[in-house]
């Protein structure tokens, strides 16, 4: 998004690398990697560029500003 991207919506890789641990310490502590269930995100993030939007002539309703995790001037 730095780079001049409009919006970002994807998962949150920190909490990923959190759960990627826990995995590691499980296998690492004997558990059977196939034994192991399959997880999927579950916490998203969403950042908004409005120096983009701006150069795009968009406008940004209030509440998509209210619902991103992060907002770059």
């Amino acid at each position: 998004m730095d780079a001049g991207g409009l919006v970002s919506y994807g998962p949150s890789l920190p909490e990923m690398f959190r759960r990627a641990a826990f995995y590691v310490d499980r296998i690492l502590n004997g558990a059977k990697p196939a034994d192991l269930p399959v997880e999927q995100p579950t916490k998203f993030e969403m950042v908004l560029n409005l120096k983009a939007a701006k150069a795009l002539g968009l406008a940004n309703p209030q509440s998509l500003l209210l619902r991103a995790d992060q907002v770059i001037q």
